[in-house]
């Protein structure tokens, strides 16, 4: 029996993943939400947030409520239209440190589900 992710190089990345990437790293909140599909949802720190404008309240709250940096660690495709990229974060968050798996569901070319979870 074989794993069914397969590691790779993150520049291989589908563009929509490493655009949303970026734009949430520089707290771009249009240019992250741009990367969805209309009925795109998230769920983060257990909490689910659906449809773009309930996303970006989400990521205007998440990319300005703690100062952190973030380093590619990792990247994984996890079968047709789904990758995980692992990122780790440092900043001024309860405990400071964290590695974190954001896990991207696309659909025609857009994020259709985002997961974010340590």
């Amino acid at each position: 029996m074989t794993d069914a992710t397969t590691p790779f190089d993150a520049t291989d990345l589908p563009d929509v993943v490493k655009r949303y990437l970026r734009a949430h790293n520089e707290h771009d909140v249009p240019a992250a939400s741009a990367t969805l599909t209309p009925d795109a949802t998230v769920t983060d720190d257990g909490r689910t947030y659906e449809g773009i404008p309930a996303i970006e309240r989400w990521l205007d709250r998440a990319t300005s409520e703690y100062t952190y940096t973030t380093t590619l660690i990792g990247a994984e495709h996890d079968g047709p239209d789904r990758y995980t990229v692992t990122q780790h974060l440092e900043g001024d968050f309860p405990g400071g440190t964290v590695d974190l798996r954001y896990r991207f569901a696309l659909d025609q070319g857009l994020i259709s589900h985002l997961t974010i979870a340590p």
